[in-house]
C-alpha cells in the first residue's frame, strides 16, 4: 500500500486522501508518547492504571483513559482486568507497542543530536524578533 503523506500547499491532508493522518496525529501527541515511554520503562513492561497516571504526570484521569483506550484499539497497549476487590488493571505494550520505541528513540536521538543548533537558531530567531 502506498500512502500519500506529502505536504499539500494547499492545506492540511483531509483523512480520505491519507489515512493514516489520524494515527500520525495520535502517535505525535503527548500523552501518547508519554504512555509507551512509561509502559517501556516499567519492570516488565505493565503498570496498573494509578501508577502509569503518577508515572506520566500531569495527565488527567479522564485523558489518560482516553489515551489508554485509543493505543489498545490500534493496538500498541493491551489491557488486563483482574477480578479482584477493588478491580485492579494492568496496560502493557504489545509486540507493536515495542516496535514502535525503534522510530521514537531515532527521533529521540535526532533531537539530541540536533539540540544545540536548534537552540542557537532559537537565540538568534528571537534576536531578531
Amino acid at each position: 500500500m502506498n500512502i500519500d503523506v506529502s505536504i499539500d500547499a494547499a492545506g492540511p491532508i483531509a483523512p480520505e486522501i491519507c489515512p493514516v493522518r489520524p494515527l500520525l496525529d495520535r502517535m505525535a501527541d503527548k500523552w501518547s508518547l508519554l504512555v509507551i515511554a512509561r509502559l517501556a520503562e516499567a519492570s516488565g513492561n505493565r503498570l496498573r492504571f494509578s501508577k502509569l497516571m503518577r508515572a506520566v504526570g500531569g495527565v488527567s484521569q479522564r485523558m489518560l483513559t482516553t489515551t489508554l483506550r485509543n493505543l489498545e484499539r490500534d493496538g500498541l497497549v493491551t489491557r488486563e482486568v483482574f477480578a479482584e476487590v477493588p478491580p485492579r488493571v494492568e496496560y502493557e505494550l504489545t509486540e507493536r507497542g515495542k516496535s514502535f520505541l525503534i522510530p521514537v528513540r531515532t527521533l529521540i536521538g535526532w533531537l539530541e543530536a540536533n539540540w544545540p543548533d536548534i537552540q542557537r537558531s532559537r537565540e538568534l530567531y528571537d534576536q531578531n524578533d
